[in-house]
């Protein structure tokens, strides 16, 4: 990979800029515009590396990535949108907590953005009676993120990592003790909150509603065909057409009637894809430059806490999945090792701890992980007022996400 000047490294900024203001600051020029700009700047790198630093294996192994990330995105998105679960309304704290919990186990089989889709129309649902802003936070907090750190499906930046070299199940075996404090702990707190708001929520409000039950259950058998083709490694794309496949397959077998109670769209999808396509262009240099000079960065041996409050930070305020990358460029930099396996010896603290700080880190804010944004979106056309991105911070995940994120750090990182 050639070392890039750091000028080339301005897209992959201005992307990430972008997606992190724009929404915010210019909403309407950015639902307008953010496809052009994100296409534009990824052609403009694919360009530079093409053309004049004649390195189109970078670019390929950049289209590898990309293509392997968003048939596993896609093709959970398209099953879990063919999946209806009808819940009766009238919610306890403590089945609140039952349902976030079987949330965050699900996240690990239909990955963070499959489960949000799946279970926020049936949790609204669920708590229809009294649903309020720290419903939905907390769903963020741990359906639509940490729930999801237990394998390579559950969230973006751990799918990177396995394409990367890391074994599937060292996942699992690593990081449950963390998923474990870090679910835990949220749901703890989310009971104490709900508790209060159960008890001033009106009485005579509350209504049971609708029966149980559950509509498009063959797409269990499409999401079967997804999980094992992950698992696929020779040849190259055979995992991704089997994953298109399953993906067909879902959605012409799902009945209309299922798509359209699910108010199912390729919209979300659509913008995931094209703004990761610049994400994945613009990254190229970035992650070459990283990987150079990474040392002269973070020291000749980092601590794992370095790493798992750099790349948590990054993750809160850009996109988990790249801030994942760039990090783990940075400690083959450091180390100079060539590949993750020669890492997982010595070095497994340190990638350990860039797993948790993306995935734990994309909740503290709408734009740390995709699926945050489209739980938004789903509850404010349901009527559910959410906080604004500030408020989101500062009412939520200051003092209620922070904590555990603390308690993360001292139990399993901080030495």
């Amino acid at each position: 990979m050639a070392v890039p000047h750091p000028i080339i490294i301005l897209p992959f900024a201005l992307l990430l800029g972008a997606m992190a203001f724009a929404p915010v600051i210019a909403p309407r020029w950015w639902a307008k515009h953010h496809a052009k700009l994100a296409l534009g700047l990824g052609a403009i790198v694919a360009g530079i590396y093409f053309f004049i630093l004649h390195d189109p294996a970078s670019l390929g192994h950049a289209a590898h990535e990309y293509v392997s990330f968003i048939g596993l995105v896609g093709s959970l998105f398209v099953v879990s949108g063919g999946i209806r679960i009808q819940i009766p309304g009238g919610a306890t704290p403590l089945t609140n907590v039952a349902f976030l919990f079987v949330g965050a186990v699900l996240a690990n089989v239909f990955g963070t953005t499959g489960a949000a889709m799946l279970l926020i129309r049936p949790w609204i649902q669920f708590n229809k009676s009294r649903v309020a802003p720290h419903h939905l936070v907390f769903f963020i907090f741990i359906i639509a993120n940490i729930g999801g750190c237990l394998t390579p499906i559950g969230d973006p930046p751990l799918f990177l990592g396995y394409l990367q070299g890391v074994p599937f199940w060292w996942v699992a075996k690593n990081c449950w003790p963390m998923w474990s404090v870090g679910v835990g702990g949220l749901l703890a707190i989310f009971y104490a909150l709900d508790k209060i708001h159960f008890r001033r929520a009106p009485r005579e409000k509350e209504t049971t509603g609708d029966n149980w039950d559950i509509s498009g259950r063959l797409n269990l058998v499409f999401l079967a065909v997804i999980l094992g083709a992950v698992f696929v490694e020779r040849p190259n794309f055979l995992r991704e057409g089997l994953m298109l496949a399953a993906a067909l397959g879902s959605y012409f077998t799902t009945k209309k009637s299922v798509h359209a109670a699910n108010d199912f769209n390729f919209h979300p999808l659509t913008e995931v894809a094209v703004l990761f396509a610049g994400i994945f262009a613009t990254m190229i240099p970035a992650l070459a430059w990283l990987h150079a000079h990474a040392p002269a960065l973070l020291g000749a041996q980092p601590s794992p806490g370095i790493f798992y409050w750099g790349t948590g930070s990054l993750s809160a305020v850009l996109d988990n999945a790249p801030t994942y990358l760039g990090f783990l460029s940075a400690l083959f930099g450091v180390t100079g090792v060539a590949d993750v396996s020669g890492l997982l010896g010595q070095n497994a603290g340190q990638i350990l701890a860039i797993s948790i700080g993306a995935v734990f880190f994309g909740a503290a804010t709408y734009i740390g992980n995709g699926p945050n944004f489209m739980v938004k979106a789903i509850a404010e056309q349901n009527g559910v007022p959410m906080p604004s991105f500030m408020a989101f911070i500062v009412k939520f995940t200051v003092p209620f996400l922070l904590p555990v994120l603390i308690a993360v750090w001292l139990l399993f990182f901080r030495s």
